[in-house]
């Protein structure tokens, strides 16, 4: 399988898309951010000192998606028909972030979502980490595609 984002003299190019047929497409990609137990707990009851961490995190999501073209040099810019961006506590140290993007274009929206869920788990990272420098963010992976030419994809 040929890499699609370089040229024949292996120069980095965006790919055509002009030809492609518009399809309806959707992204869900999942990742997790893991703490101290006793942040989350700050968490789930609201203590954080910048406020609705969760709240605030979804938010973060959702426009890091309709910004994806602008961090990621050879995304396409797209119209975006929806973003969900879903934050859950997880265990005892832990919260799941679950973002799912969906579009009628020419192109997939893979990195929109896989920059959602990514921004989402730095932004609880920042408003927490004055309690807790050690979170980790882990297992950022896209779980399900649909649309285009290559057909679906399910993941774990």
């Amino acid at each position: 399988m040929a890499l699609t984002h370089f040229d024949a003299a292996g120069r980095a190019a965006m790919v055509d898309v002009s030809a492609k047929d518009e399809t309806s497409r959707t992204a869900t990609a999942r990742g997790r951010i893991v703490m101290q137990p006793a942040t989350l707990a700050l968490i789930r009851d609201g203590r954080a000192g910048k406020g609705d961490v969760l709240g605030i995190a979804r938010i973060a999501g959702i426009m890091a998606a309709k910004k994806t073209s602008e961090l990621i040099p050879l995304c396409h810019p797209l119209m975006i028909s929806k973003v969900t961006v879903d934050l859950e506590p997880e265990g005892e140290d832990a919260v799941a972030i679950e973002a799912t993007v969906k579009l009628s274009g020419r192109t997939g929206v893979e990195m929109e979502a896989l920059t959602a869920v990514t921004v989402a788990a730095l932004t609880v990272y920042d408003m927490v980490k004055a309690v807790d420098r050690s979170m980790r963010i882990e297992d950022v992976r896209l779980v399900h595609k649909a649309g285009g030419k290559s057909g679906e994809f399910r993941g774990e």
